[in-house]
């Protein structure tokens, strides 16, 4: 018997071409291994069993008849429960819209599917996206595989998770200020936020329009560059503004190293509060390995970056309560029942369908966009946002990329941060690039040497380097290994007959 768990996304679709499996095979699998992991992982909001097989029957049937498959025929897919998939509900994890079912399908969505995953479920996530370890979901948390104690991170904790245990080969997640590089870190993945406008994100459920961007989790860098090539390869999406031309082949480059290439470090990052000691060794040591393989390391400085959170805090409350204003229990989404007038059914509504950090975070959007306040606060931070973007523009005229840690800490426990300052705080070294627009990418680097648990390092390149950002997190990956799945769940179910 052959286990889905010992095989990448690449290798699954190469079997697949091969004849060695079926898609079907593949599909059956994924759903046995989710059948039997998500009693304790608890990934998924929806699982969507028919949908895999139908896309899994098609592969067969295009093999039978001698056409070429696409780059990732039959492997299996988890998508955040923020994008849009029809035949599925996206709730974005909120009581709020908890019944919605989708009507149209994402850009990004329909792009994979197109190159031949298999789409098994919706992953959970904090509610609407606001969150950093999706405990803030409105219908269960998601567990961290690697110890089901502790969170996933989030908001994209579901998409990290089932890649972790092994559910699926690759996920999608939405990254507004680390959520997919945290819980990527936390679960031990390889998991990469784009160029702000490298994917389209239509159909994706907004949280702050200028921050916001869609990006994939696998177990190795190589099935990362596979899911880019996915979800960029066929242009600009017009129904999108903000998307962008940008159709490279991201695997082209992936084994050339990183001989002659310069890495640039931050050391105020590196001694900044709250950075655990086995992080920080860990970063220290993936800055040894890179140099060993022919880098050079350059000391670099982001003056403006202490802004960043403050910054961030400012403009994704005020774009999030404009964004979540369409929420108002008239048009869809929950519906308070005998109310006496609109204005009465709008204000219950949505007092009841969202959740407590979702009416935290459009409450302090509406007082930050309020008449005397916006001078103050938003115009500030668009400020401190200019100058967080010049300072790694002038940082990458030293450097090719920049590496820094992708999270402050390992993963805690559940119940472990009950202060909304501090668990802001987890995103101490993502914000600064939904900031300033630039692609980064969270690589394993192991376990830490204290906890036991994923650390990972970040690496960060200029806006539309995206394909030197995973030549370069291909380099760790050689040090370091690729990620395996998390050892209480391998083996269980997941198995090709």
């Amino acid at each position: 018997m052959l286990s889905l768990d010992t095989l990448s996304a690449q290798q699954i679709a190469a079997g697949v071409a091969a004849g060695d499996f079926s898609a079907t095979e593949v599909a059956n699998a994924a759903l046995a291994a989710i059948d039997e992991r998500e009693g304790a992982v608890q990934a998924f909001l929806q699982v969507s069993p028919q949908l895999a097989l139908d896309a899994a029957a098609r592969i067969d049937a295009a093999r039978a008849a001698g056409e070429a498959l696409p780059p990732l025929a039959g492997v299996p897919l988890a998508i955040k429960d923020n994008m849009n998939l029809v035949g599925t509900r996206t709730t974005c994890a909120s009581n709020m819209l908890a019944n919605y079912e989708s009507v149209y399908t994402a850009t990004c969505v329909q792009r994979m599917l197109d190159a031949g995953c298999l789409p098994v479920g919706k992953a959970n996530m904090d509610e609407f996206a606001f969150g950093s370890s999706t405990e803030s979901s409105a219908f269960h948390p998601t567990n961290n595989p690697w110890d089901v104690e502790r969170v996933p991170g989030g908001s994209s904790g579901g998409s990290a998770a089932a890649v972790a245990a092994g559910e699926v080969a690759l996920s999608l997640g939405s990254d507004t200020g680390g959520s997919i590089r945290q819980p990527a870190s936390f679960c031990g993945v390889v998991g990469m936020k784009p160029t702000y406008g490298a994917v389209s994100r239509y159909g994706v459920v907004a949280f702050g329009s200028s921050l916001d961007q869609v990006g994939p989790f696998g177990r190795t860098v190589a099935d990362v560059a596979l899911a880019m090539n996915a979800l960029v390869g066929a242009g600009r999406d017009p129904y999108d503004g903000t998307s962008q031309d940008f159709a490279v082949d991201f695997c082209e480059h992936l084994e050339d190293g990183v001989a002659g290439k310069r890495i640039g470090i931050i050391p105020a990052f590196m001694e900044a509060e709250g950075l655990t000691a086995e992080v920080r060794r860990a970063v220290e040591k993936a800055a040894t390995e890179l140099e060993a393989q022919g880098a050079q390391l350059v000391e670099v400085d982001l003056p403006h970056l202490d802004a960043a959170i403050a910054a961030y805090y400012v403009i994704g409350p005020a774009e999030a309560f404009s964004n979540l204003a369409r929420f108002d229990g008239v048009r869809y989404g929950f519906q308070e029942e005998g109310c006496s007038n609109l204005a009465d059914q709008s204000s219950r509504s949505r007092a009841r369908g969202f959740g407590m950090e979702a009416k935290r975070r459009q409450m302090l959007g509406a007082y930050l966009l309020s008449s005397g306040v916006y001078d103050k606060y938003y115009y500030a931070a668009q400020k401190a946002r200019t100058l967080i973007t010049r300072d790694y523009a002038a940082a990458f005229e030293k450097v090719d990329a920049i590496l820094m840690p992708a999270a402050p800490r390992t993963a805690f426990r559940h119940g472990e941060i009950s202060d909304p300052t501090q668990m802001y705080l987890s995103d101490l070294y993502t914000i600064s690039l939904n900031i300033a627009g630039n692609g980064g990418v969270s690589v394993p680097l192991g376990l830490g040497e204290d906890s036991g648990l994923p650390v990972s390092a970040q690496l960060v390149v200029p806006a539309f380097s995206d394909r030197k950002l995973l030549t370069i997190a291909r380099a760790l990956e050689l040090a370091f290994g690729s990620s395996p799945v998390a050892p209480d769940f391998a083996g269980k179910g997941g198995e090709l007959a």
